[in-house]
């Protein structure tokens, strides 16, 4: 657009467009409109308000054109479990974790006013891990129908998981080694349930009361959302949003513990120990 300088028509006002066509092009194709600004002291003043409008003009235009990005999809890149309820949510995360071969385990769980610290790797058929007590550590280990305790001296000179002491002779002997647990024996049915996947997985996983959808967040670097009942009072449940929807955080109501679940479906070698680790006391543990 070109500005010329000189008088107006007398119904263009101060300033104002005109075609404007070169000497020699008459040709309609030829001519440009053009912004006329009039001599003298209103030159400026008006140059001014030409520009000004333009600016305006273009700034409307822009606005018109755009707008703003529609906000970010938060089920983006996940298994989409998200979308769906509490009830849906843990209902989906209890059968994928029942038809995993496997699951590492860990956390702190309280049971009839103890607190147990564990480090397990349980399967379908067994498992195997550690055990803290107070100050009380042992080793489980569980092949079938198998169970086998592994603890040091002290742990049986005190008295072992079921209070039973087998004397300073007989507890150096079992130093170190793995005594199996017999069936029958009281203490079986109490250790074997921290090596049992499913009957563990489905008392530990349960929430209580009523169920609602909570946060989304990160556990150990996945994406989880979280669900809980009566608002947290029932158990909080964090839930992967990735792939299987596999639980990966428990924690507990009533302050019963918080459980950390990894390696889903992961491979876990369980081996019966040799002959020479291995002490059988028969139908009942060692006693006092």
């Amino acid at each position: 657009m070109e500005r010329l300088e000189g008088s107006l028509p007398s119904d263009v006002g101060d300033t104002g467009t005109l075609p404007y066509c070169r000497p020699g092009h008459p040709n309609e194709r030829q001519c440009r409109t053009v912004i006329v600004i009039p001599q003298g002291r209103s030159r400026r003043r008006a140059l001014v308000s030409a520009v000004c409008a333009g600016l305006v003009a273009g700034i409307t235009g822009l606005a018109g054109c755009s707008s703003p990005p529609p906000p970010p999809d938060p089920d983006k890149g996940t298994n989409g479990i998200g979308k769906l309820s509490a009830t849906k949510i843990q209902s989906r995360s209890l059968k994928a974790a029942a038809a995993a071969d496997s699951v590492r385990l860990s956390g702190s769980l309280v049971s009839k006013g103890q607190t147990y610290k564990l480090e397990m790797a349980l399967t379908g058929d067994g498992g195997s891990g550690e055990v803290t007590s107070q100050d009380r550590m042992f080793h489980l280990l569980r092949i079938g129908k198998q169970l086998f305790l592994k603890a040091d001296a002290a742990f049986w000179t005190r008295g072992g998981e079921d209070g039973k002491s087998g004397g300073a002779g007989v507890s150096d002997k079992l130093d170190g080694k793995y005594v199996k647990v017999p069936q029958g024996d009281p203490a079986y049915q109490q250790l074997s349930g921290f090596t049992d996947k499913d009957k563990l997985l489905k008392g530990l996983l349960t929430l209580h009361g009523k169920l609602a959808t909570g946060e989304r967040s990160e556990v150990a670097g996945q994406r989880a959302i979280r669900i809980s009942g009566d608002a947290g009072a029932g158990g909080t449940l964090a839930v992967s949003l990735e792939g299987t929807p596999y639980p990966l955080l428990m924690e507990r109501a009533g302050g019963a513990g918080s459980l950390r679940l990894t390696d889903w479906g992961k491979d876990v070698a369980l081996e019966e120990p040799d002959k020479d680790e291995t002490v059988d006391y028969g139908q009942q543990l060692p006693t006092s």
